[in-house]
């Protein structure tokens, strides 16, 4: 099933299975991208939707000097560029991070959806709303906290993320991304991301082994990083 975790641990028991079946029935193709390759680069035309099956994808833009600030991280079951469908267009690129699998679904498709089933419109619109929230949250992140709370704050926000898709237990997951992605997704050099990671390794709070992220005090993590998970609007949150 390819919409497996979509709005999973968030309003899922609102997708009904007629619903889900018509999300279904709406994809026209199945690609998988390799690491590292933008997708969709900012003010090109889109026609469809993408929706991030297996991997991580960013959105991203760059200064004058080619220096790339990451605005998004998205994770299995996200629908990368929904907003893309009323816009017309991106104003920003979209690429991956890792190997990834997606589903298209052409915006001829959504606007069938979208006239005939409100229920499943209201989601795809919560969808987007929720992008809209953990924006906010990266503004506030990146604006007011100091480095080593920007990059607390950003672990706690990909565990409870993961955490509602079944890839982390709370205590351990996979985040196949370098140092510079996460300095660029925190606002900060690659070095002084090696620091911060130092720092939390020390502090007991947190660990990474190769690829693995070890969190080894939750709460701890969450407190520095003034993490409050409601803007996620998981299922426990409400």
């Amino acid at each position: 099933m390819v919409f497996a975790d979509f709005l999973r641990s968030r309003r899922r028991n609102l997708l009904s299975a007629q619903d889900l079946g018509a999300l279904e029935e709406a994809v026209a193709d199945l690609r998988t991208l390799p690491a590292r390759k933008t997708f969709i680069s900012r003010d090109q035309n889109v026609s469809m939707s993408t929706y991030l099956i297996e991997g991580m994808m960013c959105r991203y833009m760059d200064d004058r000097q080619g220096e790339r600030q990451l605005v998004a991280v998205h994770v299995a079951g996200d629908f990368v560029d929904l907003h893309g469908y009323p816009l017309g267009h991106l104003d920003h690129d979209l690429a991956t991070l890792t190997a990834c699998k997606i589903a298209l679904v052409p915006h001829a498709a959504l606007d069938q959806l979208v006239a005939t089933r409100p229920s499943l419109t209201k989601l795809l619109w919560f969808s987007t709303l929720l992008d809209a929230a953990m924006h906010r949250e990266w503004i506030f992140r990146l604006g007011r906290l100091d480095a080593i709370a920007r990059v607390s704050h950003f672990f706690c926000e990909t565990e409870a993320k993961l955490r509602a898709i079944g890839r982390s237990d709370g205590a351990r997951f996979a985040l196949p991304i370098t140092q510079a992605d996460l300095g660029e997704a925190c606002g900060i050099t690659s070095v002084h991301m090696n620091r911060m990671l130092r720092e939390l390794k020390d502090r007991d709070l947190l660990a990474i082994h190769r690829h693995d992220v070890e969190i080894r005090d939750l709460r701890g993590l969450a407190r520095l990083g003034e993490f409050d998970p409601a803007y996620l609007f998981l299922d426990e949150q409400d």
